[in-house]
This record gives structure tokens, sequence and C-alpha cells, in this order.
């Protein structure tokens, strides 16, 4: 397998061996980014600040010490890097949609205009940036690195001296709006704008070890602590989407500043004097008192993401007891098979309580146990990966296999189908039916677009993409953890093993075969530790080609602990085979209807894949029935199909009917196919459907 100038960069400079031919190389085929690119890899060998993870039973890879090499993940990398950046940075530059880098453009001078757009418009910038600096982390680029410092020297120029920063109330504020007043209105993000501000500035600087955007972050910071006086601003109080958490702990790991995490912890302390709150929020019942997932389900992701960080750094139990019980909450009554999250366009929180001045209305809510309507799923991108971002830290503090499938699972299916294949078209919500036409209007179109009104998500999924090989594996004291699976390098560098290479090779998701070889061994035994996934049947392990032996059950570790040698072989098979889901009969709208995996992905049949003018509404499956796993290269860019009989019978006629008498129609056999629900969507307008109704006889 081929590395090229990597193999010799991040290798070499994370072993701390001086790399000349890659700096030769480096500056000869990427002039005046080499540099950018050496203290980088010092960052990631420790030169730069790095503290932190105090309380986590595994602690997470430096940026740049893990990419990936070919397959899956490597190609949606690429995709990511190539044109999702390219194509956000134009969305974001113009003015054809709305306003984003032109709103600073206008506040520094350098263009005439109105301030516009939505409030939370500077956070897709700074998430944006976060995105692709992430990318330099793993491939130099002189162009973007170029992109990336103009960008940053617009911030500063426009920040105010005091640190604050907010486009939006900061060009009302020189029109002489006299309303227009710092952390007043929680409807204007700033917490939410200056959270992803705050892990920009972290990724930058351990990328890079330049602190230009540090030092924003940092004089921001210092705003909020001196605006956290009491009597708070509400808007500091009560912040909607509060990524804030997420973003100060990210400063303090850094930077080794504690006084971030002292203000995180002084937010967390404030926000417990909310009074008078509500489920939308997340803030009508004290944060002890939480028992399940309700209200806004990316406010609630992502709070509930801040307070594992908090805990990660302070291991405080009262921040513990909570997040277990909302978490088990959600994966036992509230998430879809696909990991999305968040049921309801619109829903009340709580629902049908007595207490009726209690009830809170709720955007794009998490709904009532075993509420998961299909057709009218909302399933937001962000939210979803709020939930992948959440679980990830619980799996940091656990270590429990249970959260890294759940990660998985959104990964694979209710993250990816918000992004097209050539990565530059967004879906907003992620529905698990698609009829056309609807019969009824809804906010969010049902086909993917390059600009969607609320941009939260596209550079959320730019960022969550480019960042993934970090998610790779995770390490403790000697041993090292398997995470995510695909072809890729990972590199460890730790007191207690040295310097350590390990190269996964597998066509991962698409076959269960996953090989680890070890290129660099540590100076003493190790563990190793790979994850064999809920969904593996069984699974087998052999060592340096040897005898296949039967591994541990589902859901669990598979732990080798040896004196490794360089040119060991481990490999692990996991069967991968179709398997028939059905949901509780709660869950009222898939009763007597059943969904498709294989492996990590969910399936999902589209009327693409049926005889011309048949819908899936009109098809009935036989569980049990085998199906045909099949390569197709030249499928949605390359998929392993499910094939199989099926049973179709026309719908007939429903117009102006909302019953009508049963009829014993004969069904007829079909040959159909599935195809992963994350690729759904890239060929002509139709219906799909995860769920399909069971036929008995």
């Amino acid at each position: 397998m081929r590395f090229g100038w990597m193999r010799h960069g991040i290798i070499a400079g994370l072993l701390g061996r001086p790399p000349c031919r890659a700096l030769r190389h480096l500056q000869a085929k990427y002039p005046g980014v080499w540099l950018i690119w050496l203290v980088g890899l010092h960052a990631v060998s420790g030169q730069v600040v790095s503290v932190g993870w105090g309380h986590a039973r595994l602690k997470p890879l430096p940026l740049g010490a893990a990419r990936w090499t070919e397959g899956f993940w490597a190609h949606r990398f690429d995709v990511c890097r190539t044109s999702t950046i390219p194509a956000l940075d134009s969305v974001l530059s113009g003015t054809n949609y709305s306003q984003f880098w032109r709103n600073f453009e206008i506040l520094d001078g350098r263009v005439q205009g109105r301030r516009r757009g939505a409030a939370f418009n500077d956070g897709e910038c700074y998430k944006w940036l976060e995105a692709a600096v992430t990318c330099l982390a793993v491939r130099p680029d002189e162009e973007l690195a170029r992109r990336i410092e103009d960008r940053i020297a617009l911030i500063q120029r426009v920040q105010q001296p005091d640190g604050y920063l907010h486009t939006g109330l900061m060009w009302r504020a020189r029109h002489g709006e006299t309303n227009a007043v710092p952390f007043r209105d929680r409807f204007q993000f700033e917490l939410y704008n200056l959270g992803h501000l705050f892990s920009a500035a972290a990724v930058h600087f351990r990328v890079t070890g330049q602190t230009s955007l540090l030092a924003v972050a940092e004089r921001a910071a210092s705003c909020l602590r001196s605006a956290l006086t009491n009597p708070y601003p509400e808007a500091l109080i009560r912040p909607v989407c509060p990524s804030h958490f997420m973003g100060l702990v990210d400063l303090y790991r850094a930077t080794g500043e504690s006084g971030w995490l002292d203000l995180a912890r002084a937010f967390w302390r404030v926000r417990s004097e909310v009074v008078g709150g509500g489920d939308d929020n997340q803030d009508r019942l004290p944060y002890r008192e939480h028992v399940e997932a309700v209200g806004h389900a990316v406010r609630a992701n992502y709070f509930y993401a801040g307070a594992t960080d908090l805990y990660l750094e302070t291991g405080e139990p009262d921040l513990w007891q909570p997040l277990m019980r909302v978490w088990s909450n959600v994966v036992e009554t509230k998430l879809f098979i696909t990991g999305g999250c968040g049921a309801l366009y619109d829903g009340a929180s709580p629902y049908g309580s007595s207490d009726q001045e209690s009830i809170t209305r709720v955007h794009q809510a998490y709904g009532r146990p075993y509420q998961l309507p299909q057709m009218t799923a909302h399933c937001e991108t962000c939210a979803n990966i709020g939930w992948a971002l959440w679980n990830w830290r619980m799996l940091l503090a656990t270590g429990e296999v249970r959260h890294a499938d759940a990660l998985e699972q959104v990964l694979y299916n209710g993250v990816l189908s918000g992004m097209s294949l050539d990565g530059t078209n967004f879906f907003y919500t992620n529905p698990l039916r698609v009829t056309e036409p609807m019969p009824l209007e809804l906010r969010w179109p049902r086909r993917r677009a390059p600009f969607i009104s609320s941009f939260c998500c596209p550079p959320n999924l730019a960022r969550v993409v480019a960042g993934l090989p970090s998610w790779m594996a995770a390490v403790s004291g000697r041993s090292v953890w398997m995470v995510l699976y695909g072809s890729g390098i990972v590199c460890v560098r730790t007191p207690e093993l040295g310097e350590v290479v390990l190269r996964q090779q597998t066509e991962y998701p698409w076959s269960g075969q996953v090989r680890v070889v070890v290129e660099q061994a540590p100076r003493e035994t190790m563990t190793l530790c790979m994850r064999v996934p809920s969904w593996a049947a069984s699974a087998g392990v052999r060592v340096n080609l040897g005898p296949w032996q039967r591994a541990i059950g589902p859901g669990r570790w598979l732990t080798l602990q040896r004196l490794w040698q360089a040119g060991d072989i481990v490999d692990l098979e996991l069967l991968m085979e179709p398997t028939w889901w059905e949901s509780h009969p709660w869950v009222e709208e898939s009763f007597h209807q059943v969904a498709l995996q294989r492996g990590p992905l969910v399936y999902c049949l589209e009327s693409a894949d049926l005889p011309r003018g048949m819908s899936p509404l009109d098809v009935a499956v036989r569980p049990g029935t085998t199906l045909r796993a099949r390569w197709d290269g030249r499928l949605l860019g390359g998929v392993v199909v499910l094939e199989g009989p099926a049973y179709g019978r026309p719908s007939g006629d429903w117009q102006r009917r909302l019953y009508r008498p049963w009829t014993d129609a004969s069904w007829e056999e079909l040959a159909v196919r599935w195809i992963p629900y994350c690729v759904w969507g890239n060929r002509e307008v139709g219906d799909m459907s995860v769920w399909l109704r069971v036929k008995i006889k």
C-alpha cells in the first residue's frame, strides 16, 4: 500500500525523527506550506501544550495522528476536502442566498452594505474554518492555508477591543440601534457562535501552532467572563444551542489555561439557577432531575455533549448520573434505526401534562417515547451530528462498546445521508420514508440542495467528516482501542508504549474482514482492543495467519495482549449477514413492518429499483427470506446492494378516500434491490422507504 509523503511526514514527525526527506518533498510540492505543516507535526508530537481528559477511560488521538488511506472513509474525506470545503467556501463568501463572510467584510469597511442573514451565520464561518484546518492536519494545501489565514485576519480586524464578536449586534449598534445590547437576547445565538469559534481556534492552534485565531478566541472568552456578573444576562443563563461548553473545554485542552475550564463550570452553575424555563431548551427541570431527552434535539445533544466534556475534566458524579439516564432514554425509546434524533417538526413538552402552564412548544423536537414517524421524521442533520459528538465523549468516559456502536450507527446512516455523493448538496432533515407528491407541505425540502435557508448542517458535516480520522482509535495506558474500522494509519505515542504505528486494511463497511498490521511495535507489552459490534452475530480472530479462533460475543471488546513485533498481523472477521429488524409495537408508524440492515448500514428501497409506477408503499416482504449481497461498482459510486424477492400490488384508487373496504388483491412476486440509506436520493426523484410492510401468506 502506498502512503506517499504522508508516511514520511506524519510518521517521522510523530516518532521524533528529523523528517528531512519529507520536508524536502513537501517544500517542493507545496511551497510556502511546509513550515505550517512542520509546526503541526510538532503539535501532534507534544511540543504544543495539550492537557485534559483527566477522567477519561480512553483518550483520543491528536489531530493528524491518523488518516484514512483508501476505501469508504478515505473517499469521503477526499470528497470533503476537494469538493465540500470549496463549495461551502463559495456559498459562505457569496451573497446569492444569504451573507456570511460578507457580514465581516462590511464591518471591516471593505464593502458597503447592510448586515443580513440568520443570527447564527457567524458560527457557520467558524465551522468552515475548523473543517478546513482539520483537512490541513492530514493534507497540506497552500491555497487553502492562505485562504484560512486571510479569513482569520478578517476576524481579527472586526473583533471589538473588549473581545466582543457578533456581526449582527455590532452592525446594529454602529447604526444607532439602542436595543443592540450584547448578551440580552438569547436568540441572537452569541454563545453558539462563540462556542464554534473556540473549537475552531483550538483546532487551528493544535494543527499549525499559530496563535492568530487563538488570540481572537481568548479575547472573546475574556469578554464572556466579564459579562458573567450578577445579575446575569438571560443570554448567558439560557443560551440556545449551547456549543460554548464544548468550545471552552476545547480551549482549556489546547492551551492548558485552567481559567477556561473554570469559566465553563461557572456557566454551568449559572444555568442551574434558571427559573421558569421550558423543555424546548432543556431547562424546565434542574439538570440533576433529567431523566429523558426532551425539546429541541440539536440543543439537547449539544448540551449533553458539553456536560460529558465537563465530566471528563472534573469527574463530578452529579454530572454523570443524568447523562446515563437520558442516554438510555434515547436509545430505548426515541432513536431512529438510522441513528437519527429529533422526531418531530413541531411538538409540545411535557406532552399531555396536567399542568398546562408547563407545556412548551418545541421545534424539531424529541417527541414522546416511541413516537418515531417516517414520512414526517425531522432528524435534522445537526441533531444527528450532535448525537455522534455526544456518543464519542461517552465512549471516552466509559470505554463501553455500546457508545461506539451508537456512534457508528449514526455516522454511517443519519449523518452521511445529509450529504450528496458529490459533497455539494445537502439535506436539513433526513426522513425514513418519502413519497412524491407529499400529502402536506413541510418546511424543508426532500431533495438535497446546495443551500438551505438554515445553513448550519453543511459546515457541520464538513467538520465531522474532516475530523473522523481522529475517531479511528483511542488509547489508554498500554492499550490501543480500534473504534472505527476503515483502511488507514494510526500513529500512537505515549509514555507507556513509546512509539507505535498500526495500519488497518479493510473494505469495511462492505466487508466484515479487518486486518491490523503492526508497522512499528511498542517497546513493551501492549493490549490491542478490537470492537465486535453489536450487529455481528459472530466473530473470528487469528494472529499472524494462524488458526482461526472464535472471538467473544457481540457488543464487546476483543482484547489481545502480547509483546508485539513489527510485521505482526491480526485478522478479525465479523459475520456480515443481512438482518431484518422490527420495532417495538408501541412505535405505531412501523407496526407490522420491517427494516433491513447489513453490517453498520441500514438499507432502503427506492422506486428507482422497482417497476415503473410502483412505490415502496406498494411492496411487502417476508422477513427471513434469503438475500444476496452483491458489490455493484457502477451504482452510486460503488455500493453493496441487497437483492431478493419481494411482493407488490397496485395501491389502487385512494382519491378522496380516507378508508375503503379491504380487498384480497393478488400479490405479484418481484425481484428488488435495496441500497444503503446513506446514498438514497442521488438518482431520479422518486419514493423511498426504510420500513416495509410484512406479507404473512
